[in-house]
């Protein structure tokens, strides 16, 4: 089993390089940089490429309308370039309200854009000339709809690697399928091991199907929290308050991903209450309000040996990347949960 984290998106580029040079030290495997609406993930990918040596590097999500398909597959490069072949592109369709409110740009159709996404990348990381003609992209340009001078043009760089691996975040059931036939991993949020074949298990064969030999098996990377030991149980509180934020707060009534996910994962109950207690204000009561068990069974919290067979849940489950977040007041005691870990998964 690997082993990932995720950055916070708080804290200066130097203090967060120099920690993730040691949890690569400490055994961590590959660590992905958020973007969301906060400091742009490049910047921070790029520094932490000459400060680290064998970590894989991810973006944890490149946001799909924020770029063209062509600059996204360009950057890909340029940051599989200075990592020496460490980086995995991470891709998502975010949501309405970060897509519009932030960025100004309209939410749709993010199934069909991913896909042509996915093709022009590789075609820009094969060094071809891009040709597009998709529903949503169209390269180049018609010439009715610019100056008709586009013309199909190949990346001057020989990119490191044609094939950069892409991980999709994904959690509905036509973008699960369409993540098990395209890309070479899958990043579902909340996973609950005993239940992700309910879930999904139909949407991953499905895509699976389809899938190109040549991508290898499928990688599933997940992010449950993390805290060992014999008194870690109110730890579980901490986390309360991140799933009430996304099962509550993150969309509105009927467009939000996660509230039905805590549906489908036989939460339809205390779903509604959460969302409608954290839309009405009351962010400490729609904490209070998410279920002790749902905590549990999406994180690693506990002794030792509860946690051993948490993992043992997720690998059996076919998760290959625990890509974790350690609950530790400093730097010291991340990298020690992270050795803790090591140790479980070896």
């Amino acid at each position: 089993m690997r082993i990932g984290m995720g950055l916070n998106y708080s804290g200066g580029f130097a203090e967060t390089a120099a920690e993730v040079a040691d949890l690569e030290r400490a055994g961590l495997d590959i660590v992905f940089v958020p973007e969301a609406y906060s400091f742009d993930a490049v910047s921070q990918l790029g520094y932490l490429a000459a400060k680290t040596t064998r970590v894989e590097l991810a973006s944890g999500i490149f946001q799909l309308y924020t770029r063209t398909p062509s600059l996204t597959a360009m950057t890909a490069a340029g940051l599989d370039f200075v990592s020496d072949g460490r980086f995995v592109m991470g891709i998502g369709a975010s949501g309405p309200q970060v897509i519009e409110g932030f960025h100004g740009v309209p939410y749709d159709a993010p199934l069909g854009r991913t896909r042509e996404i996915v093709d022009i990348c590789r075609q820009v990381w094969r060094r071809e000339k891009v040709q597009h003609q998709g529903r949503y992209y169209q390269i180049p340009l018609p010439a009715d709809r610019g100056t008709g001078l586009g013309k199909p043009l190949k990346i001057i760089n020989q990119p490191v690697r044609e094939r950069i691996p892409i991980v999709i975040a994904s959690l509905g059931p036509k973008n699960v399928a369409m993540t098990a036939e395209i890309a070479e991993g899958w990043e579902p949020i909340f996973y609950y091991p005993e239940k992700a074949a309910d879930v999904w298990g139909d949407a991953l064969a499905k895509g699976k199907a389809k899938r190109d030999p040549s991508l290898g098996d499928l990688q599933i990377y997940t992010t449950p929290a993390l805290a060992i030991g014999e008194d870690v149980d109110h730890m579980l509180e901490w986390i309360k308050p991140h799933l009430a934020l996304y099962i509550g707060g993150m969309g509105a009534k009927g467009k939000n991903f996660y509230n039905d996910l805590a549906v489908r994962y036989g939460y339809a109950k205390e779903a509604e209450i959460i969302q409608d207690l954290y839309l009405a204000g009351k962010k400490q009561e729609a904490a209070a309000a998410v279920p002790d068990d749902l905590v549990r069974a999406v994180s690693l919290i506990g002794p030792e040996g509860y946690v051993r067979e948490r993992v043992a849940a997720f690998a059996e489950s076919g998760v290959t990347t625990l890509s974790v977040t350690p609950l530790a007041a400093d730097s010291a005691g991340r990298i020690r949960l992270i050795e803790q870990l090591r140790a479980i998964c070896d």
